[in-house]
């Protein structure tokens, strides 16, 4: 497919080389499924593995009709829980959201016991199972995403009853500081056996965009708005900037209200992509941060919003991968050419 290459070859320059334009990006709906997630529900794999299979070839069909920049991809994203499961905490499910995890501690001494698990003798092991199942059914060529992976700080904070955590920052900060660690080591060991198994492993979790392997991994840092910028650059800051060198760059969801922390995230090396949920003020404070060494990963937005809040702010040299849903494929061709319009005017006063 000439076209999937072709939207290879500009994504990862987007994200890595020259800028040559904007990506725009236009799902179908129901894409993401339920999570393929092992942590929760007795659901035989086989039928799990069917959806995951459907949903890639139904966005491979989708592409082709609409002629977008996507790059179709078999997704076994899952509920931020599984690997707060793999520590031992409870998993509970919710009628019409997402699964969620119970913490497991509310002290510094109990945290101080936790061990760092094996993660095949969890449900992180089954999950990686079920990668290899899906490589198997779809090809090694097909690009395979991981689950909504929270960052060690983020996981940290599942683990740990939220108040007394926060609170523990101050009082015990050794155990917290070790806690993150374990949670550190336990996401370096999942993605480099998830890597080993993936070929063309879909470094993005969140929004539903394609990046090559090598440009690095993804974590969701949701916990940062809760903390000034100096504990978390004290806490956990260095574990963002070991995972960028390790793997080769990094991309970030935060759906937390932290402006604030822009000039630590601007640390990290790498930094290719950045996914925020925004809540006042808006977005141009991050565009106006990070200018064009980071691409601003958009979701969940109308497009009346990208024109007055993204491109209307027309600050220079910035990135952006619109990601957008569609019912159908005319609204999806639709929404395309009104974004490619309105891209090329943006892009021509750069």
């Amino acid at each position: 497919m000439p076209t999937i290459d072709e939207n290879k070859k500009h994504l990862t320059a987007l994200f890595s080389g020259d800028f040559a334009g904007h990506a725009l990006i236009v799902s179908p709906p129901g894409i993401l499924g339920l999570p393929a997630d092992q942590s929760i529900g007795d659901e035989p794999l086989a039928s799990r593995l069917d959806r995951v299979v459907a949903a890639y070839e139904n966005a491979v069909r989708f592409q082709e009709a609409v002629d977008d920049d996507t790059v179709p991809f078999a997704n076994i994203h899952t509920s931020t829980a599984i690997f707060a499961a793999s520590f031992g905490c409870d998993v509970v499910e919710f009628e019409g959201s997402n699964p969620a995890s119970r913490p497991l501690i509310e002290t510094a001494a109990e945290a101080d016991a936790i061990k760092v698990p094996n993660i095949w003798d969890t449900v992180l092991g089954r999950h990686l199972e079920f990668a290899a199942a899906v490589r198997d059914r779809v090809g090694p060529d097909v690009p395979v995403s991981g689950p909504d992976m929270q960052s060690p700080l983020g996981l940290a904070a599942q683990i740990w009853e939220k108040a007394s955590f926060m609170q523990a920052m101050i009082d015990t900060p050794e155990a917290v500081e070790g806690l993150i660690v374990k949670c550190h080591e336990l996401l370096k060991t999942y993605l480099t056996e998830l890597r080993q198994i993936l070929p063309n492993h879909n470094p993005i979790h969140c929004p539903l965009l394609w990046a090559p392997k090598e440009l690095g991994c993804s974590v969701s840092e949701d916990e940062v708005g809760a903390i000034s910028r100096g504990m978390y650059e004290e806490f956990a800051l260095w574990t963002l900037i070991d995972l960028s060198e390790t793997f080769g760059g990094l991309f970030m969801h935060c759906c937390a209200a932290a402006d604030h922390q822009y000039p630590a995230f601007k640390k990290i090396p790498n930094l290719r992509g950045l996914n925020r949920v925004f809540q006042a003020p808006g977005p141009e404070p991050a565009l106006r941060a990070f200018g064009d060494k980071t691409v601003h990963m958009v979701a969940w937005r109308t497009i009346d919003d990208i024109k007055r809040e993204y491109l209307d702010a027309n600050v220079p040299g910035v990135r952006f991968a619109f990601c957008m849903s569609a019912e159908t494929v005319d609204e999806a061709r639709r929404t395309l050419a009104t974004l490619r319009e309105w891209c090329s005017i943006a892009t021509a006063l750069r």
